[in-house]
């Protein structure tokens, strides 16, 4: 956490995400192998000194039981259930009183996320609460710059270039959809602010509901001091509503991934070729040839060589094993300096000991 002051988080991860023709809840859609919730609360629990609270409405079984999962993860979390979606002012108002009850300790600030934007980095989050503490400002909004707008509340701003209010796209006037600065949706606020702004939202827009963006127009009139932080990288501000967005962020997702690999001493003769799944891990001086998938929690060691196509599923690779191609090891154990294929298939709960080799069309 980069300020000193006390932070409490709020996750908005109610929405049913009609947009991804799913009957799975949207949060859960997965990027990188993880559900695109896990970004967000990890996200939140490093930047929160206080709790977090994730609000969750679509699916909400769903979501509990995927958090209970990784409980020892996300600790300390509360849910919080957002029986009717009545919008996102609404979301936060189920949560305020969660984040500040007694037991939950003091606080001064909230960082109010979406649990649909995965790509959104922990450099930007450092950088929002940076600004609005150093600004000393009421509220402090993330937006961005981008040539097509259409869908996204826009950034009005008066003369001087200050923030005066978020405009949603269906609210927008033709002048104001000319705008090519959009809110992210994430948000530092005050939280003697907050609860103030809070019990006077009322829904006075076209579709009946609650918009968290309506506070800052709120702290406008109150003449309190409210504040933007652009940044320049639009593609991780990317919100996750459609199957087009999800490939979207899982293709950057897995390109990160990637170069942080390289950058740890790993090579890849093709990096655009190779899908690796955000919780592997991978040794130095392994090649990774095209094709090559490694999913859930794999770990490769050292000085290993795995030649395309083949994919591996929480699998654990010694030190120099060399898989040959068309390979699928899942859920096995192989120690160091094993040979396997090209085309073997190793089943849950294979183990191969050391240099052992197994051969063409093998199957255990």
């Amino acid at each position: 956490m980069s300020g000193k002051k006390n932070t409490a988080a709020m996750i908005l991860a109610a929405g049913q995400g009609t947009r991804m023709k799913s009957a799975l809840p949207k949060v859960l859609h997965r990027v990188a192998g993880r559900p695109m919730l896990w970004y967000a609360a990890i996200s939140a629990r490093k930047m929160a000194t206080q709790t977090v609270a994730i609000v969750v409405g679509h699916g909400s079984g769903q979501v509990q039981t995927y958090l209970e999962q990784e409980k020892a993860n996300f600790e300390p979390f509360e849910v919080v259930i957002q029986e009717k979606q009545l919008g996102t002012g609404h979301a936060v108002q189920q949560a305020y009183p969660v984040c500040t009850r007694p037991t939950a300790g003091p606080v001064d600030q909230f960082l109010i996320l979406n649990g649909d934007t995965p790509l959104l980095t922990q450099e930007t989050l450092t950088a929002l609460v940076d600004c609005h503490e150093s600004e000393k400002a009421s509220l402090t909004l993330l937006t961005t710059v981008i040539p097509e707008p259409r869908g996204y509340g826009r950034v009005v701003r008066g003369p001087s270039g200050e923030v005066c209010r978020v405009v949603e796209d269906r609210d927008a006037s033709a002048e104001e959809r000319n705008i090519s600065e959009i809110n992210v949706g994430t948000y530092v606020v005050d939280a003697t602010f907050l609860g103030k702004a809070l019990s006077q939202l009322r829904p006075q827009n076209t579709q009946g509901e609650y918009y968290i963006t309506d506070i800052i127009e709120m702290a406008v009139h109150q003449g309190l001091k409210v504040v933007a932080w652009v940044t320049n990288d639009a593609l991780e501000t990317t919100g996750i509503n459609t199957r087009e967005h999800l490939a979207i962020a899982e293709k950057e997702m897995r390109r990160r991934i990637c170069r942080r690999l390289m950058l740890s001493g790993v090579t890849m003769l093709d990096p655009d070729r190779v899908l690796v799944d955000d919780g592997v891990e991978v040794g130095r001086d392994t090649s990774l040839y095209p094709g090559v998938m490694l999913e859930g929690h794999t770990v490769i060691g050292d000085n290993c060589i795995i030649h395309s196509n083949s994919r591996l599923n929480n699998t654990l690779v010694g030190n120099n094993v060399l898989i040959q191609d068309s390979c699928v090891l899942l859920e096995a154990t192989i120690k160091e300096g094993a040979v396997i294929g090209p085309f073997a298939h190793l089943r849950p709960g294979s183990l191969i000991q050391r240099k052992a080799k197994i051969g063409n069309f093998v199957e255990l």
